[in-house]
């Protein structure tokens, strides 16, 4: 075993702990020991350990107060109870609590060798675990979502908004406007997060194969049926579903998801047996369902449920603004995929990208910026490194003398900006609460433009003034 796997061992007796300790060390773990709740608890607040071996009877606080306080405030270390005075009660107890194992004294060196071996392997996916989880949350977090224009950040505050709710969300935007990656955001920042995220691309499926797809079905329901198959519904049960392209739903399976969304109940494709899920609903369209309701072509009472929360993403070329932050951000993206060490775009292929007309939108700038890294031999991406359609349909500048001091729409929106926050600071006396409300954007989105523009040291020394 590698020296990374720390072990506390927990006794009110000096030599069981020991003699313990002892051994374990000789199978290569680096162990402490502790010889009362105080010094264990003392223990755990000064170091990391993987493993806590602890006895069940103790003179100040027993096994139980230990194993409460590590899964309260140390839920990736793993606990193995230790007791001279086992019952079956206090093992299923313990075993409740969370306790990894439950073992009883005289304590057998090929059993404990076993039984901490297995606990560290326990840990070590505990942690891996938390690292994939981690990389998750940083993958879908809003600060993933790149952008600086007024319809964004109203949607940032829109997801803050409902995503702990159940509330069924419809997010409309055409092809690459990041709609998926909206929906993970939600799902990611709610209470189900740890919880599946199962999409579905209901443009992809087949009409015949779509119903089975969401609702499965039962052996024999159709041809080549031959077992049972959970639906992405139950799959997603207790976490969040995503239907996009959800305007290419036939009738009859618009239907079946109304009295889904009603009741969260369905049947499966060929069985009488109706099944109930706890499933958060998103759905996406790049088309006008309002226009398919008035064709008749979509139910309207399914329209009605669905457009309870409404999310419309703008398209790139109504946000020109962010065309170079999208940049810089895919740069490195990119880069540091690749192995490159570019410094960045000239001026003259970003007037060129802000100019294009993006018909592909975020995806298509993205492709633009990898395909620019692979083939780029110079320090910089120059017009050069971009595809020849996106030069040739942005077209030619205006001549310079009616032509804007080169700066990207965010540079010159940062002053006046900073001046309409700072009066309106100013105004409410420094109370962020009652300038957020002003300004009707909420606290957090205001604290990342004080801290952006400085504000928060200006706020800070005129607090001291007082």
């Amino acid at each position: 075993m590698g020296s990374a796997n720390r072990l506390l061992v927990v006794d009110d007796d000096r030599i069981i702990v020991e003699s313990l300790s002892e051994f374990l060390r000789l199978e290569g773990y680096e162990v402490d020991g502790a010889e009362s709740y105080r010094q264990a608890v003392t223990a755990l607040g000064r170091g990391i350990y993987h493993v806590v071996i602890t006895d069940v009877n103790m003179s100040e606080g027993n096994g139980f107060d230990l194993l409460r306080l590590i899964k309260e405030q140390y839920p990736e270390v793993v606990v193995i109870m230790i007791t001279g005075y086992g019952t079956i009660d206090s093992a299923v107890e313990a075993i409740k609590m969370g306790a990894y194992d439950y073992l009883t004294k005289p304590i057998i060196d090929d059993e404990i060798r076993l039984v901490v071996e297995r606990a560290v392997k326990q840990q070590a996916l505990v942690r891996e675990n938390q690292a994939l989880r981690k990389q998750l949350d940083l993958r879908y977090s809003l600060d993933n979502i790149v952008g600086h224009d007024y319809q964004m950040l109203k949607i940032f505050d829109l997801i803050e908004a409902v995503a702990d709710s159940t509330t069924t969300v419809l997010i409309q935007g055409e092809s690459g406007t990041g709609k998926s990656l909206v929906a993970r955001a939600i799902h990611y920042r709610s209470e189900r997060r740890d919880k599946p995220f199962v999409e579905v691309s209901c443009g992809a499926l087949p009409e015949t194969l779509l119903e089975s797809e969401l609702f499965g079905h039962v052996k024999g329901a159709f041809t080549n049926a031959l077992n049972d198959k959970e639906g992405k519904f139950k799959a997603a049960h207790q976490g969040t579903i995503f239907l996009d392209e959800i305007s290419s739903a036939s009738p009859a399976l618009q239907v079946k998801l109304l009295r889904v969304l009603q009741e969260r109940q369905f049947e499966p494709v060929g069985s009488n047996q109706t099944q109930t899920v706890d499933t958060r609903v998103i759905l996406a369209t790049n088309t006008d369902l309002a226009a398919e309701v008035d064709a008749g072509r979509f139910r309207q009472d399914l329209y009605y449920r669905i457009n309870v929360v409404t999310i419309d993403l703008p398209a790139l070329r109504e946000r020109v603004g962010d065309i170079p932050l999208l940049a810089e951000f895919f740069l490195k993206k990119y880069c540091a995929q690749r192995g490159r060490a570019l410094l960045g775009l000239t001026d003259e292929a970003l007037e060129i990208m802000s100019r294009y007309r993006w018909k592909g939108n975020v995806r298509e700038l993205e492709n633009c910026i990898e395909r620019a890294v692979v083939l780029s031999k110079g320090q910089y991406i120059t017009p050069a490194d971009l595809p020849e359609n996106i030069v040739e349909q942005a077209g030619r500048p205006e001549p310079a003398e009616r032509r804007y001091r080169r700066m990207s729409l965010r540079a010159a929106l940062e002053e006046p900006e900073k001046q309409i926050l700072r009066a309106a600071l100013e105004a409410h006396h420094w109370n962020r609460q009652l300038t957020a409300e002003a300004l009707e954007i909420n606290r957090t989105t205001l604290y990342k433009k004080m801290k952006r523009y400085g504000l928060e040291e200006e706020a800070t020394m005129t607090a001291r003034g007082k």
